[in-house]
This record gives structure tokens, C-alpha cells and sequence, in this order.
């Protein structure tokens, strides 16, 4: 994959296609990945845009493992439901067991 080539949303978007099935990532991990480690923000624009773009953008988080971005979905619970039809289990708007499901772009892809 040639990331170097693409803009900073297609960047984005490439990285969160790899968060696996039953794993999360944030916001500021892609940014930082990608080289702009104080661009969460930006990351969660690209997010908020990606809607049909085939990207996992359920997966991202941000650092505390709230679901920031959830009322970007359609229906009031759809980012909730996706993650927890991956096994996650969330408890008012947060991801319980952080550490278990989080995935490091900087430690897997490496």
C-alpha cells in the first residue's frame, strides 16, 4: 500500500481499514501513525466524512475509549451496536476493558 501517495483522509481511511474485526483505535494513534501525532481532530473530520467510503469508522475511538462520534451514525445507538456485534462491551458511551480490544497502529504495523 502506497500511503505516502494519498491525501491526509485517504491516509486515514487506509489505516482504519486495518483495525481487526473486535478491536478499536483512536483518533489520535492513526494521527499519529501517520506522522501528525497532534492531529486527532483532523482524524475524527475524516471519520465524521467516510461514511461512503467502506471504512470500519465504528472502530475509532477516542483515547479514553468513548464513542465520541457516534451521533455521526444513523440511529441513535448504530456505533454501540456495531462494536458490541464485535464483542465489545460498551457501558454509557465507553468501551469497558480498553486495554483488551485497543489496537496500536505504531506497535502492529511496525
Amino acid at each position: 500500500m502506497k500511503i505516502e501517495t494519498l491525501n491526509f483522509f485517504d491516509k486515514v481511511y487506509e489505516v482504519a481499514r486495518l483495525v481487526p474485526f473486535g478491536r478499536v483505535t483512536s483518533y489520535g494513534a492513526i494521527g499519529a501513525y501517520l506522522g501528525a501525532a497532534r492531529s486527532a481532530r483532523m482524524v475524527g473530520y475524516a471519520m465524521n466524512s467516510s461514511h461512503d467510503k467502506n471504512v470500519p469508522a465504528h472502530r475509532v475511538v477516542n483515547k479514553k475509549g468513548l464513542l465520541t462520534g457516534k451521533h455521526h451514525f444513523e440511529g441513535t445507538n448504530l456505533m454501540q451496536q456495531l462494536l458490541e456485534n464485535e464483542g465489545i462491551e460498551i457501558v454509557n458511551n465507553q468501551i469497558q476493558n480498553l486495554d483488551l480490544v485497543y489496537w496500536d497502529p505504531l506497535k502492529e504495523l511496525s
